[in-house]
């Protein structure tokens, strides 16, 4: 399977209004040449985030407004996307995440967290896979995931699960693919340095946090070169290692303390 080159190809970016998915997006133009669908329901940073690329690169950028927690948008969003036809990638990267006491998350923002972090994702990746199967069309398809995923995080305990289920559900979806063409990629991050670690409570967790450009980086090196499931960082990869050869309690006991003292200095 040859790697995936977007100079001149359209690639959709969820989220792309800030964090990791504005950064994929910029280096997508900067570096690959690559004509950008950026969708997010901030209209006004994905305004600013098209005028800066377009003046920077001349690479052509279309935006798409639409909240991944409303099942309707999110059908609406896909649709525009796929009636053109001329889709190569897609990186499927919109989430957000509550950190804190699990008794305090509210039913309203727990739903809120299951519908973008893994309904949408579901809905989205069911139609960008029946394209392409149909298609019979070369491209790729990345999942941003999180470490969260392989180690649970305490005090992000339905975040960890949703992006436990993203990983899981990916890779198995990988192994059905008969377009061989085509190439689903889990990412699987570590904290990084964007808006949503940008409260108080992450204060305590700042030296963890991976600069953005890097990560975003080794996103598309990963989604380039087809890998199944990908995790970025010396750290993360040995914090990994680490998690299986220790034990899940002695890991989980020891985060649990320092995300505790983070979000309560103490």
């Amino acid at each position: 399977m040859s790697t995936l080159q977007f100079k001149n190809k359209w690639v959709l970016v969820t989220g792309a209004s800030s964090g990791l998915g504005a950064e994929i997006a910029r280096q997508l133009a900067t570096k690959h040449g690559a004509n950008l669908i950026l969708l997010a329901r901030r209209k006004e940073k994905l305004e600013q985030l098209k005028s800066e690329l377009e003046t920077d690169t001349g690479v052509a950028i279309k935006i798409l407004i639409a909240d991944m927690s409303k099942p309707n948008q999110v059908d609406q969003a896909i649709d525009q996307v796929l009636t053109e036809g001329n889709l190569y990638a897609a990186v499927l990267n919109a989430a957000v995440t509550y950190f804190g006491p699990q008794r305090e998350l509210s039913w309203g923002d727990y739903e809120t967290m299951l519908q973008t972090n893994v309904n949408a994702v579901v809905r989205m990746t069911n139609r960008l896979v029946e394209h392409f199967e149909s298609s019979g069309k070369e491209g790729g398809l990345m999942i941003v995931s999180s470490m969260a995923a392989m180690i649970p995080i305490p005090y992000q305990a339905v975040y960890s699960g949703t992006k436990s289920f993203i990983l899981g559900f990916a890779t198995a979806l990988r192994h059905e693919l008969k377009n061989t063409n085509f190439s689903i990629t889990v990412f699987t991050p570590g904290g990084i340095q964007t808006e949503m670690t940008g409260g108080e409570k992450f204060n305590n967790l700042r030296n963890w946090l991976a600069p953005v450009a890097e990560v975003a980086n080794d996103s598309l090196k990963a989604l380039q070169q087809r890998k199944l499931t990908y995790i970025p960082g010396f750290s993360n990869r040995i914090g990994n290692l680490i998690f299986k050869l220790m034990g899940r309690k002695f890991v989980l006991n020891q985060m649990a303390r320092i995300y505790r003292k983070s979000l309560f200095n103490k």
